[in-house]
């Protein structure tokens, strides 16, 4: 498991790595800019920077520079721009890595991955958590309710939770195959879209607005669980009423 600073100043999209670090077993911290990483880096030690270049105030060449100058933490760099000079330039002041906007989070985790080993912080050493199958389902919890026709997933407590249009198709095709994952090409389908673009972080957003929406509505936990490499699972007891 690595342990990994996100620096970032587009909220959406830090969220977005933070969390899709978070479950490939990373430990992980979103920072807006450099002075918010200079204040995370006074009380740690991380392994790994995944560097936005354009940031507001001090831009990530310059953050790289003066942190290779006294530390071999790994740098990831991320850019909208696709430029061979600003590659150059990004690899000059001591980054690892380059990769330009929109990344495919696959590579990015897989970057992150064979630059911990090459550091000797590979998950071998450090515990990383393994690709993980579909989540079991525990027998005897409470059944969820699924009800189609009004659009509502019932939590245990009795506590329901209204469904949007796109959040209900993603609901029912899980629930329809409680405890195993479901695909993300297949989720994507079901949505009505053509083909999964793996730089497309959309079914991660709704899936992070539900569980708020979960907490907030229903005061339980949604038992939606990410599957790393494959998709999303429903991890509880459910019952589908028509």
């Amino acid at each position: 498991m690595a342990e990994i600073v996100v620096v970032e100043d587009e909220a959406s999209l830090r969220d977005d790595l933070v969390e899709y670090f978070g479950r490939c077993g990373h430990s992980v911290t979103g920072c807006g800019d450099a002075d918010a990483l200079d204040r995370h880096l006074a009380s740690a030690d991380p392994d790994i920077l995944v560097l936005d270049i354009n940031l507001p105030g001090e831009d990530g060449f310059s953050i790289a520079r003066r942190l290779r100058e006294r530390s071999s933490v790994g740098i990831i760099m991320l850019t909208a721009r696709g430029l061979g000079v600003d590659r150059v330039v990004g690899l000059e002041v001591g980054a690892d890595a380059y990769l330009v906007k929109p990344v495919d989070l696959r590579e990015l985790e897989a970057q992150v991955r064979a630059l911990a080993r090459r550091l000797g912080r590979d998950g071998e050493r450090d515990g990383a958590v393994a690709p993980r199958a579909a989540p079991a389902i525990e027998a005897g919890g409470e059944n969820w309710v699924y009800e189609a026709l009004t659009w509502t997933l019932l939590a245990p407590n009795g506590r329901g939770l209204k469904l949007t249009a796109g959040e209900r198709v993603f609901i029912a095709l899980l629930v329809a195959r409680p405890g195993e994952a479901v695909g993300r090409a297949d989720i994507m389908t079901a949505l009505g879209k053509r083909y999964w673009d793996p730089a497309d972080r959309s079914i991660d957003s709704m899936v992070r607005r539900l569980r708020a929406k979960a907490r907030a509505d229903l005061g339980e936990v949604l038992p939606v669980e990410a599957v790393h490499g494959v998709g999303y699972a429903f991890a509880a007891p459910v019952t589908v009423s028509p």
